[in-house]
């Protein structure tokens, strides 16, 4: 007897096949039938008009903390993820030194700072109950509704090896040793290989330069040496140039870890700006030049637009732009005072507008701004509108008028910057670099950034726009960029297509109606800190192992996710 049946949907299978309709059995968390279902089952559901897929596999989260408050990992689950990366950037909750539990503290204030987790949440939320990566795997068993693999992170590998002498120093011979029998053990252990970062917009609670930018390349292919020796295995990097374009020794980097591991290298985030054409040809030369050496890069990058919630008065992407960290670092007061000056923004904007910005030049048209929430009176009326219509009213220019708002609410002010690259020309090269064969769709950083941004929905938002808006690509292609081509990246074993025999992760859901809801802020975090978050709309029901964990947008209470393991769960992607 099956466990439930399907029935008369459209099958989406994520090979890239032409959709069919079908039924769909499913018996003991597996596929068990597609086609015609005669066999009794225990539940039926009619799927008439409905459209079936596996479930959406998001490459690039950071979902290591969340999941021990929230085991839906929400929003992702509600918009069809069932299937998350984590451990990215070099951060990661594991391993810890059991002789210094001071190390716990300073991993949760690095997490506040450079991935914009609340610290209360982080403290009240997490058991912190490990030392090893194995024992923190152990810690999430069976106590998830997503399916979750992890890599291990560089900066924790440093930490608990070099101590604090990990931010600034250079480990000596034993030390690295030592570093990668640790990144061994965590492989043994089921981590899915080495996360790293060397981005200069990465700092620590200290406001240092996180432990892994202290990294050399000897450190470094040291450590991709050792992810492959273990099977099922993958590096994930990020360096300086991924903001903009990467460097000559940046490309060099990428190419010499991925060969010397034999295993894929992804890193994020590529963006995509016709205004600036020759950054693609520039990001992907660096894939070419990987195959070339037995290696493989691979390009995340996202297929919507994410709407970034920002302010003057607290971290967010602008304290990244060059020369603003350490006037947005002041007091609230002497902030303001330095906002006000004329000579001050002027250099503010210099900077902002250079070519060491990199892609946070985009941020520096500040009279696309939209004004979000407001606090003052003196700002009554200007919630959602645009700054350059505020700024000509008044005869401000439009930074001035921007600072003016922000400083009447104490630098609360909301602001929602629109994007520069929303044009025709921007999305018709996205519909062109996703067909590249080193280019995936991701990089939502999901369970990171939580006050200020919300990626997580990009799934159900893609196909939205797919089936009703821009349609740059067909349905049958969309979901296999959102299932197959991410499985098969990582060499997740029977995962990702609606296949018999393979695990029954689906998501149901309306072609009509698939989309994403609003950002929104709630208070639903521990400690009642606040995140944004998104509605799933359209999406009927989604099973994770063949239980079912969302139905209209409701959890189920079922947690049937599982620890995805290296070797176990994947399998091996050679570049050579």
């Amino acid at each position: 007897m099956l466990d439930h049946v399907i029935k008369g949907a459209t099958v989406v299978d994520g090979t890239g096949a032409v959709a069919r309709t079908a039924d769909v059995g499913i018996r003991d968390g597996r596929i068990a039938v597609v086609g015609t279902v005669t066999q009794e089952s225990r539940t039926t559901e009619d799927a008439a008009g409905l459209v079936l897929t596996p479930g959406f596999v998001d490459p690039h989260t950071h979902y290591d903390a969340q999941l021990f408050w929230d085991a839906y990992a929400t929003p992702s689950l509600n918009h069809g993820v069932t299937t998350v990366v984590g451990g990215n950037c070099g951060f990661t909750l594991a391993p810890l030194h059991p002789e210094r539990p001071e190390d716990a503290d300073y991993t949760r204030r690095m997490m506040s700072k450079v991935e914009g987790m609340a610290l209360v949440a982080l403290e009240q939320g997490a058991p912190w109950n490990w030392h090893s990566f194995g024992e923190y795997l152990d810690a999430l068993d069976g106590r998830i509704a997503v399916n979750a693999g992890f890599m291990v992170g560089h900066c924790a590998l440093r930490r608990y090896v070099m101590g604090p002498d990990a931010v600034g120093g250079q480990p000596g011979g034993e030390q690295l040793d030592a570093m990668v029998r640790l990144l061994r053990e965590a492989m043994d252990a089921g981590a899915w290989g080495l996360s790293t970062t060397q981005s200069r917009s990465h700092s620590d609670g200290d406001g240092q330069p996180v432990a892994s930018r202290h990294a050399r390349p000897a450190e470094l292919l040291a450590l991709s040496r050792a992810v492959g020796e273990h099977e099922g295995t993958q590096i994930e990097a990020i360096v300086a140039g991924c903001l903009d374009q990467f460097s000559d020794a940046e490309i060099d980097l990428f190419v010499e870890m991925s060969a010397a591991a034999g295993r894929p290298l992804n890193w994020n985030v590529l963006t995509i700006d016709a205004a600036v054409p020759g950054r693609v040809p520039r990001q992907l030369l660096a894939s070419e030049r990987a195959r070339k050496a037995g290696g493989r890069v691979v390009a995340l990058t996202m297929p919507i637009l994410t709407p970034m919630n920002m302010s003057l008065g607290t971290f967010c992407a602008l304290n990244l732009i060059p020369g603003w960290g350490p006037v947005l670092g002041l007091p609230v007061p002497e902030r303001i005072e330095k906002l006000r000056d004329p000579d001050v923004r002027a250099e503010m904007l210099r900077r902002a507008n250079s070519k060491e910005a990199g892609v946070f030049r985009r941020l520096a048209d500040f009279g696309r701004y939209v004004i979000g929430d407001t606090y003052s009176e003196d700002n009554a009326g200007l919630t959602g509108r645009v700054v350059r219509d505020i700024a000509e009213e008044r005869g401000q220019e439009p930074f001035a008028c921007l600072v003016e708002i922000c400083a009447n609410d104490g630098l609360r002010t909301v602001l929602w910057p629109m994007p520069p690259d929303n044009d025709p020309a921007s999305w018709a090269l996205r519909a062109e670099t996703w067909q590249h064969e080193d280019v995936l769709l991701g990089g939502s950083d999901a369970g990171a950034h939580l006050d200020r941004m919300c990626g997580a929905p990009y799934t159900t938002r893609f196909l939205g726009d797919c089936l009703r808006g821009r349609k740059l690509v067909g349905l049958e292609q969309a979901v296999r960029m959102l299932t197959d081509d991410p499985a098969r990246l990582f060499g997740l074993r029977e995962r990702g297509r609606i296949q018999e025999g393979w695990h029954a992760d689906l998501v149901l859901f309306d072609p009509e109606r698939i989309d994403a809801g609003p950002a929104t802020l709630v208070h639903d975090l521990p400690g009642d800190s606040p995140r944004l978050d998104s509605r799933a709309l359209g999406v009927r029901a989604v099973w994770v192992n063949g239980v079912e964990t969302i139905r209209d947008d409701v959890v189920t209470g079922a947690v049937p996710g599982r620890v995805l393991r290296s070797g176990r769960d994947t399998e091996t992607v050679s570049t050579r």
